[in-house]
């Protein structure tokens, strides 16, 4: 097969193999200006509406889109850290009050099996006793351990390096915002006219769509945002703030969203022996995954240019093949394909 391939194509082929091997190892440290090219691209849009609206030159339009970009980043970043720091210094602080509540439970409940498990086989009974003790123990063992002082003082003593990447990632950004248009042109150099045309479409399309898909993920985990705090506010107000800031930022992450903060605090809440509070959490927490399963396929399709029953048919089938990463990618691949379609790029006119 390989002796029908031209110059041409070995080279396309070769050069497509030695950019897969470059990628494998140089992407994991290039992370920062990855999503800084990323993220250059979504305020992108930005920057032009800044350029038309105010008829100013794109140095200083991008200028102004990064400065306020920043004070957004500075004031959204200092309340987090600020927060979170705290709370997990008092977490640290109180751990071994939270495990003594956890153990004296567990005991409480050893204790009444006891009574339950008399006319059961003994050797069952001793076997459920050692695999409950077991991860009692282990559990313990990890709390104690994630919660020392020592384990938060180490990751701390990353923060450096981690202030060097987001320095290095605010420089890129602001660089490939500058140019951004020049990097542009460069690409459509290589292409024909026709090619670069149809090019030129699909990255407006995409575009559209990859702006049109974080802006649906944002509208809809703004609303997770506020039934959060409405609901915390009434269940426990003392962190209604900070834990509904959590839920909003986790619930970016496709179909695991605020289940993974309010499941394990509803079952703490249980074991700790607060009925009344575990009942509310689970309450909220099927609530919010109510809202995102109905709101999701709709928004999506509304802001990505497909269907609700396309949309959620693309997710769907991208989750079952290849997991988180198919949720994103279903709905984009559908997108691009259509895309393609409509630029000339595939031309498949199958009729039966």
């Amino acid at each position: 097969m390989f002796k029908y391939l031209s110059k041409r194509q070995w080279a396309i082929l070769i050069g497509g193999i030695l950019l897969i091997i470059a990628g494998y190892y140089i992407l994991p440290v290039s992370i920062p200006l990855v999503v800084a090219f990323v993220t250059a691209l979504f305020l992108n849009p930005a920057i032009r509406w800044m350029q038309f609206r105010f008829r100013l030159n794109r140095k200083m339009a991008v200028i102004i889109v990064f400065l306020l970009f920043l004070v957004m980043i500075g004031l959204l970043g200092a309340y987090a850290v600020t927060r979170a720091v705290t709370q997990l210094i008092e977490l640290a602080d109180n751990a071994p009050m939270y495990i003594n509540q956890i153990n004296n439970v567990l005991v409480n409940w050893q204790d009444h099996m006891k009574s339950f498990t008399q006319n059961m086989p003994r050797e069952f009974v001793d076997r459920v006793t050692y695999e409950l003790q077991n991860t009692l123990d282990t559990t313990t063992q990890t709390l104690s351990e994630r919660l020392q002082l020592s384990n938060i003082a180490a990751f701390a003593a990353k923060i450096p390096e981690y202030l060097v990447s987001f320095l290095v990632y605010l420089i890129a950004l602001f660089l490939f915002m500058l140019e951004m248009p020049r990097l542009k042109d460069k690409m459509h150099q290589n292409f024909t006219e026709s090619t670069s045309e149809k090019v030129k479409f699909m990255n407006a399309r995409l575009s559209y769509v990859v702006f049109g898909f974080l802006k649906a993920q944002f509208l809809v985990s703004i609303i997770i945002f506020i039934v959060s705090l409405i609901g915390l506010l009434w269940i426990a107000p003392e962190v209604a703030i900070v834990m509904s800031l959590i839920i909003w930022a986790i619930d970016f992450i496709p179909i695991i969203g605020s289940i993974v903060i309010l499941g394990p605090w509803a079952v703490y809440t249980f074991i700790a022996g607060e009925l009344t509070m575990g009942v509310q959490l689970s309450i909220l927490a099927i609530i919010l995954l109510a809202i995102r399963r109905t709101v999701e396929p709709k928004v999506m399709g509304r802001h990505i240019g497909l269907s609700p029953l396309a949309t959620l048919i693309a997710m769907y089938i991208g989750l079952q093949l290849i997991g988180l990463m198919g949720f994103i990618l279903g709905p984009l691949l559908v997108i691009a394909f259509n895309s393609a379609k409509e630029a000339g790029i595939i031309r498949w006119n199958l009729k039966l």
